[in-house]
This record gives C-alpha cells, sequence and structure tokens, in this order.
C-alpha cells in the first residue's frame, strides 16, 4: 500500500479516476471503453505499488465491459473506492480516518451522482459504508483494494437492481440513527470498528426497508446479547469460555446474527408480504435466545450434550443446561414483547417469535453438537444456520396459525 504514501501516484490514481468518470458516458460501447481503461491499467500495474490499485480498477472494467455492471456503478465504484483510500492513507490510516475516507467518498460523489443525473442516494450510501466496512475488517492487506472494489460494485449492483426508491429525508434520518447506535456501540466496547460498520450498514437497511421499530427490536438483542455477555464475564473467563476481546463484536459477528433478519427486511420493502414480519421476528429472537442460552447458560450446572444428554464440558459445542434453556426462554420473551410494544407483532407473532428463538437456539446446540464439532462449519456459520432455522420456523407458524 506504498502507492497511499507516493504523490505522484496519489496524482495518477486521481488522474486515472477523473478521466474514467468523465470520458465513460461518450465512448461506447462499453466493452470498447473497458478495454481502453483495462489496457491503461496494465501500464499501471508495471509500477509495483500500483499493483492492486491496477487490478482492482481492470476488475471493475471488466465487470462493466459485460453490461453487469451500469455505467454510474462503474463510476460511483471507482470514485468511492479510490478518494476515499487517498483520504484514509493521506490522513495516516489512524481511527479518525475512517471518517475522512467516508467524508472524501461522500464529497466526490455527489459531483459524480449529478453528472450521471443520477437519483439513487441510498446506493450511494450503501456503498461507502460497505468500503469502510471492508477497510476495517482487511486492515492492512495488501489485496484490500481489489475486495474493496469487488464488494462496493457488488453492493451497489445489487441494490440498484431492486430498485427500491427511499425519501432522502427517511435516509438521512436512517443514516444518522444507525451511526449514533454503531458509535455508542463501539464507544462502550460492545463492537470494534467493522462491527460499528456493519452494524450502521444493517440498521439502515432495516428503517428504510422496514421501519425504524424493526430497527428498535434489533436494538433489543444487541442490548440483551451485550447484556448476557458481561454477566458474570470474570468467572467465565476463568473457565476459559468466555468471548475474546471482553466481548467486543465484528463484522462477522454481526452479520451472523443479522444477516437473516435483514434479508427479511428487504424482503418486506419490495414485497410487502407480512410474512417477512416473522421471519424477522423469528430470526432476532433466535440470535437473542442463542446467546442467552451460551452466556448465561455456561454459569450453571454441567451441561450436557444435546445429542446424547451425555455431561460434557463447560463451553462444548452443543452443550445445552437447564439454566440456558430457561434464559434463551426469556432473551426471546424479551425480544417479543418489544416487537408487540411497538405495534409491529400481534399477540399470537409474539408467541410465534418465543417459540421460534426456543427453536432456532436448540438447533445451534444440534448444528454445533454435530456440524461444528466435526469443523464442518464453524461458529459463525452455526449461528447464521440458527437464525435462518428461527425464521424459518416462525414464518412456518405464521402461515399455520
Amino acid at each position: 500500500m506504498y502507492w497511499m504514501t507516493n504523490l505522484p501516484v496519489k496524482a495518477l490514481a486521481s488522474i486515472l479516476t477523473v478521466i474514467c468518470i468523465a470520458l465513460a458516458p461518450f465512448i461506447q460501447p462499453a466493452w470498447l471503453f473497458s478495454l481502453a481503461v483495462i489496457i491503461f491499467s496494465l501500464v499501471l500495474y508495471l509500477i509495483p505499488e500500483t499493483k492492486y490499485l491496477s487490478i482492482s480498477i481492470m476488475v471493475i472494467a471488466v465487470l462493466y465491459g459485460v453490461g453487469l455492471l451500469s455505467i454510474f456503478v462503474f463510476a460511483g465504484t471507482l470514485a468511492i473506492v479510490v478518494m476515499g483510500e487517498l483520504a484514509f492513507r493521506a490522513t495516516g490510516g489512524r481511527q479518525r480516518s475512517y471518517l475522512y475516507y467516508i467524508v472524501a467518498a461522500a464529497a466526490v460523489s455527489l459531483p459524480v451522482m449529478l453528472y450521471y443525473e443520477y437519483t439513487a442516494p441510498l446506493i450511494v450510501i450503501l456503498g461507502i459504508l460497505v468500503a469502510v466496512m471492508l477497510r476495517s475488517a482487511l486492515r492492512e492487506r495488501e489485496d484490500t483494494l481489489m475486495v474493496e472494489a469487488l464488494g462496493v460494485a457488488m453492493t451497489m449492483y445489487f441494490f440498484e437492481e431492486i430498485g427500491f426508491s427511499v425519501d432522502l429525508m427517511l435516509l438521512f434520518a436512517a443514516a444518522a440513527i444507525a451511526f449514533s447506535f454503531g458509535y455508542f456501540s463501539y464507544r462502550f466496547r460492545a463492537a470494534d470498528l467493522s462491527g460499528l460498520f456493519s452494524g450502521a450498514l444493517i440498521g439502515i437497511i432495516l428503517i428504510v426497508f422496514a421501519d425504524v421499530r424493526w430497527f428498535l427490536i434489533m436494538l433489543a438483542f444487541f442490548i440483551i446479547g451485550s447484556a448476557c455477555t458481561r454477566y458474570r464475564y470474570d468467572y467465565k473467563a476463568s473457565i476459559g469460555v468466555a468471548e475474546s476481546h471482553g466481548g467486543v463484536r465484528g463484522y462477522v459477528n454481526v452479520f451472523a446474527n443479522g444477516l437473516v433478519s435483514t434479508a427479511a427486511a428487504i424482503l418486506y420493502g419490495v414485497t410487502g408480504n407480512p410474512a417477512c414480519v416473522a421471519l424477522f421476528l423469528g430470526s432476532v429472537a433466535s440470535a437473542a435466545a442463542d446467546t442467552a442460552a451460551s452466556e448465561v447458560g455456561v454459569t450453571g450446572r454441567a451441561p450436557y450434550l444435546i445429542t446424547s444428554l451425555k455431561p460434557v464440558a463447560p463451553g462444548t459445542n452443543g452443550g445445552v443446561t437447564p439454566r440456558g434453556e430457561v434464559a434463551a426462554i426469556g432473551a426471546a420473551t424479551l425480544v417479543a414483547v418489544v416487537a408487540a410494544a411497538t405495534g409491529i407483532a400481534s399477540p399470537e407473532l409474539m408467541l410465534i417469535g418465543i417459540i421460534a428463538g426456543f427453536i432456532g437456539t436448540n438447533v445451534d446446540s444440534l448444528i454445533g453438537a454435530t456440524l461444528e464439532n466435526r469443523g464442518v462449519v464453524g461458529n459463525s456459520g452455526t449461528n447464521l444456520l440458527a437464525t435462518l432455522t428461527g425464521g424459518i420456523a416462525a414464518m412456518a407458524l405464521y402461515h399455520l396459525i
């Protein structure tokens, strides 16, 4: 990444980005412009410090040339990644540099939107969030730029294909709420930087595609999970089963527990199907129940393996305790109560959420005792499958009732 501290190379990267953005509308067909960009990037590749910069530009150019990316997604991705990275590196790559990344990416995206007469700021905001999230997660990997570019391009492509429109004031309010939540989570050491940005990303999607009340339900899960993680933390640390890094959550944990609920919000926003509410509530209740069962249950009696009911050591995947099962029901109930109090869930759906949460946490134990213990999936994969199961169970119960 030395190219970011080399002034001539900085200028070259900026010039290339501006040229691509300015000329793209005038050089058609798209594959012809893509070919020209690739040839120029191959020359750039010969400069040692610009290896991954040139690769990232070539990847985006190819996707644009074959028609997968629209002209704006192509230009927007270049603007966000290149200018954002320049600002990040120019300010030393420290924690505050992520703010400069966001400001620079947003500042350059606005004129690009005006130039292309593009009217979908949601896509740009989500692209910027994915960029800083990947930057914080990948840190000093050499291929960071390439992964960032591909991640931003695919995110913008996905949401452009959905074609969901949102009021500008709602979008700004959603961004303010979600970033505030992420910031305080970071300040109180409940999340790291990647957790901050991934949490903000999910928060914006929940508010924009569904309702701010969905965000409050997710917030309830976060509070429950954080409280359970801190419950008798010193004791759990003494027996070697406490969450690492003091329970600070990163992007992997955020997505493992929140991906299904985020998908439910997007589906609800696009289709308006009330079954998506059940999917959302079931997945969040499962995530809360599983966290409570793991964090509280391990402080009780020796656990029993769910598949054989034989005693196992605390912290063993698939181990369950009566205290953990009670805690799971309690956590799922709290999530369901918040959903009912905000008007999202009827009494019937509230009961469904509790049942789905109990199902989800025990499916988590089953997967842990079988697939996870055999190394087929990791802890995050187990959490994802459990929340998916809980969400599907809630949908099935919703249709039955």
